[in-house]
């Protein structure tokens, strides 16, 4: 099958996942995803079994000894930050560079969405401005079972070939049930970056942080010096934390305290944030701020008004990856190899790629040509998405 194809009809199965599901899938509808692909890779005669949880695996076997075992992986799932059904993909030929009208109130140009500029007279796939597109990651999964076409259909050398497509990325959850006593590759690459040619091996040290504030409540009619209100020491603790560590005050490197909710009552208060920092001291010294503010909270208001709990979600995986940067020298080798510039951009975010690394399965990210995730205005470059197919059999065929 044809990669774009493929990729449109991927596109086009509602695969969301939702963050408030208490079952695993999160959402059922991604294993009609997993039956279909596990259609495809028995097609091609690969060795594949989709499991309880809704993962899909594959192998396949090596054709020469000395060579290393090297895995693949993407995730079916799509965010749950915009509409993702019905996706209607819509391909325009090489694109000019001009305004793109998705619908008759959504417009993409090259000022709002610079990333345009890198895709001019590239065929491109985007949407009808009612929904995302999916290329987050289902280029992923067109990019890895074209490569696995490419390859069956070659006669090219090659170690074990590992591939695991996985449920529920999108909200954290992608490597909860992952099999590693199946997946034996000696490192892995996760296909569900954006431009193609980026080899990402640093991603955020990530926490999330609960503050819970306990008020007094006291008729207002009868408040002074009485009342305490959950609500205004929420709104203070908050007005505590460093502005330039927003996250609409940062880019690259710098990290941030993204407050993602809020709710209350005079009595009861409660505030979420994520932490981020790809520094590791950094990280810290953003959880002791929190504490901090708790503990001069608590003084100033002479009772335990407030609390903070925070949990670490995942580290910087590069702290991993620097032991042995084999995979990353040899992406970078093979971007060189097929003509492409690598780069190495900072991960301003998470990727499964980080858990696996630090359960023992070194894991950078590759780009697949999609850009502007999780939004009404995603795009897929084919012909980036083409190039990343040929990247991954660079990367076999120089292992």
């Amino acid at each position: 099958m044809e990669i774009v194809k493929r990729f449109i009809s991927y596109a086009k199965m509602d695969t969301q996942s939702d963050p408030n599901s208490l079952t695993f899938p999160s959402t059922s509808k991604q294993k009609e995803l997993a039956r279909l692909l596990l259609k495809e890779l028995e097609q091609l005669k690969i060795s594949a079994f989709k499991d309880e949880y809704g993962y899909l695996y594959g192998k396949v076997p090596k054709t020469v000894p000395n060579k290393p075992s090297i895995g693949f992986i993407a995730h079916m799932d799509t965010s749950f930050d915009a509409p993702g059904f019905p996706v209607k993909p819509r391909i325009i030929k090489n694109y000019d560079g001009s305004t793109i009208k998705l619908n008759e109130t959504l417009s993409m140009d090259k000022e709002t969405f610079p990333a345009l500029k890198e895709v001019i007279n590239d065929d491109l796939i985007v949407t009808d401005g009612n929904t995302l597109l999916g290329a987050d990651n289902k280029a992923g999964i067109a990019i890895i079972m074209d490569f696995l076409q490419v390859l069956k259909e070659s006669k090219l050398e090659h170690g074990d070939i590992y591939i695991a497509f996985t449920p529920d990325e999108e909200i954290g959850q992608g490597t909860k049930y992952f099999n590693y006593d199946f997946f034996k590759a000696d490192f892995a690459y996760t296909v569900d970056g954006g431009k193609v040619g980026t080899v990402e091996y640093e991603n955020f040290n990530a926490a999330s942080a609960k503050v819970t504030f306990t008020g007094k409540s006291i008729h207002p009619g009868d408040a002074k010096n009485r009342l305490v209100n959950a609500l205004q020491v929420a709104f203070k603790f908050n007005s505590m934390l460093p502005p330039f560590l927003d996250p609409a005050n940062t880019e690259n490197k710098e990290g941030f305290n993204h407050l993602t909710s809020a709710s209350g009552t005079v009595e009861k208060a409660e505030l979420n944030y994520i932490i981020r920092n790809h520094d590791y001291d950094l990280f810290l010294h953003q959880q002791r701020d929190f504490h901090k503010i708790k503990d001069y909270l608590n003084d100033y208001y002479g009772y335990q008004i407030c609390e903070v709990e925070i949990n670490e979600s995942y580290l910087n995986m590069y702290e991993i990856l620097k032991k042995d940067l084999t995979p990353i020298k040899l992406a970078t080798q093979a971007i060189k190899n097929i003509g492409l510039t690598p780069t190495s951009p900072p991960i301003r975010g998470g990727t499964d790629g980080a858990r696996l690394t630090y359960q023992g399965l070194p894991c950078p990210n590759l780009g697949t040509g999609g850009f502007n995730f999780h939004s009404r205005f995603e795009f897929l470059s084919i012909n980036q998405m083409k190039k990343a197919v040929l990247i991954l059999k660079e990367i076999v065929k120089i292992a």
